[in-house]
């Protein structure tokens, strides 16, 4: 009894030391696949997360796009936990990111970016299909707060009933007391 008491206390102490992803993550691997196997599969992943890193927003499948969303925010909430002086952290993200520029960037100009925020670092839209031709789910994926337009409008919630009469009940108390 004692020994089952002792590993639970090391498995809370372990999930302390690796950052919580802010996105849910799904355990089972999506459905894309490549004809080089399984490391052809690893190499279009880390092509993607070099990709996002680089350029801050882009288009492909969804099924990339949400497994590529996980990688990049482990690497970003790693970066931005340990640091650019912690080993382990440097040789995941000489792994992950293809060109070293882009080493320089994550730890330069994302960590910075991230290291306050509450959020998510990633973001994905639904895209457009390209039609006619194959269907595929096509997404945007893009990192928060780059320089590129919004792609969503705010939706203004100005004209919804309940705001108009909250907006005319406080005209009418300022009214009485003025």
């Amino acid at each position: 009894m004692r020994g089952l008491r002792y590993s639970k206390m090391n498995q809370a102490e372990i999930r302390k030391l690796i950052p919580a992803i802010r996105v849910g993550v799904c355990a089972k691997r999506k459905k894309f696949s490549n004809p080089k196997g399984p490391e052809g599969r690893l190499h279009m992943l880390r092509a993607t997360v070099s990709d996002l890193i680089k350029n801050e927003r882009i288009e492909l499948n969804y099924p990339r796009a949400d497994e590529a969303r996980g990688y990049t925010e482990r690497l970003i909430a790693d970066a931005i936990k340990y640091g650019d002086c912690y080993r382990p952290t440097m040789e995941t993200a000489d792994y992950w990111l293809t060109e070293k520029q882009l080493v320089h960037k994550l730890f330069k100009v994302l960590v910075p970016r991230y290291k306050d925020t509450k959020d998510s670092y990633t973001r994905v839209h639904k895209a457009p299909n390209i039609y006619p031709g194959y269907f595929y789910e096509r997404s945007v994926l893009e990192l928060r707060g780059n320089p590129f337009p919004p792609l969503e409008k705010k939706k203004s919630t100005r004209n919804w009933v309940h705001n108009i009469l909250l907006e005319e009940q406080q005209r009418i108390i300022k009214k009485m007391y003025a």
